[in-house]
């Protein structure tokens, strides 16, 4: 099995494949979609996932907005980034640069977990000036709370080891466990849903990639910095979240209380993919006078 997947073969029948283009920016080669016309309208997926996540939404969106969808560095057909680009300021810029090349400036954006701490970031640092941001399930809390440096320094030791992706790959080679990892999420998807993460999870590339991200992480500052935030900030939770414990969404609240906590009941870590209907109009209503 390749390192990393191939376009040509995993990408064969990516949703939304029509509106796929590949663009050079930050010394990278990037996979991006783009769809619809409107307002742009800027989304981040998470850790280990892709554009596929954005499957069923994105479509929904494209009837408002003119959307953009990258795969972050490492991530599903992006190439990979070392060392400090894997940190959030890291990964930040570099999604800024891509945006510069491409000549768009995002009046919304919505991250799905650790793409809403990304989005956090590039608007504190003044790399995006959108009028709100819409938080999918964010991851906004340090790994483990008060464990965080332990788990940090965890992730930094097993991406450092050049066995463990390829093994995290190899036990993902069965489709069953990758369905077993996205269910204990607190979220069940469709089986194709489930296909596209299997794909990805097979190459040792994309879950080093993953890895990698984990490994660089720190929240301190950017919950730091959140109170100066000038976007408004909506806070998605699905109730049943299992990766990112609902409550943290009210700690977040805590630092910055203007941020505004919608709650979907019966849905988990992955409830856009569950409910795109649902996610698209919560984002369209931010996205209103």
């Amino acid at each position: 099995m390749a390192q990393y997947p191939a376009w040509d073969r995993e990408g064969r029948d990516w949703p939304n494949r029509e509106a796929s283009r590949f663009v050079q920016a930050a010394g990278l080669r990037w996979h991006v979609q783009v769809m619809g016309q409107g307002p742009v309208l800027l989304l981040l997926h998470g850790t280990a996932a892709a554009t596929h996540s954005w499957r069923a939404l994105m479509p929904l969106l494209a009837e408002h907005f003119t959307v953009v969808a990258p795969d972050l560095p490492g991530h599903g057909f992006t190439q990979a980034v070392t060392g400090a680009r894997q940190s959030l300021p890291g990964m930040a810029a570099s999604v800024g640069a891509l945006l510069q090349v491409m000549q768009q400036q995002p009046a919304f954006a919505a991250g799905h977990s650790a793409g809403a701490a990304i989005l956090l970031r590039m608007a504190l640092d003044q790399r995006i000036a959108p009028q709100a941001i819409i938080s999918l399930n964010g991851a906004l809390q340090p790994l483990g709370d008060q464990h965080a440096a332990f788990f940090t320094r965890t992730a930094r030791l097993l991406v450092g080891l050049p066995f463990v992706p390829s093994l995290f790959a190899w036990r993902a080679a069965d489709k069953s466990v990758a369905e077993r990892l996205l269910t204990d999420t607190g979220s069940r998807i469709d089986a194709q849903g489930v296909d596209y993460y299997a794909r990805l999870f097979r190459h040792s590339g994309h879950l080093a990639a993953a890895l990698g991200m984990m490994a660089n992480w720190d929240l301190v500052p950017l919950l730091r910095d959140l109170p100066r935030l000038a976007p408004r900030l909506v806070l998605v939770v699905g109730a049943k979240d299992r990766a990112v414990p609902p409550a943290q969404a009210d700690r977040v609240r805590a630092r910055l209380p203007s941020a505004r906590i919608v709650t979907l009941p019966g849905l988990g870590h992955l409830a856009h993919e569950e409910a795109p209907g649902q996610a698209a109009a919560i984002i369209r209503a931010e996205a209103g006078p």
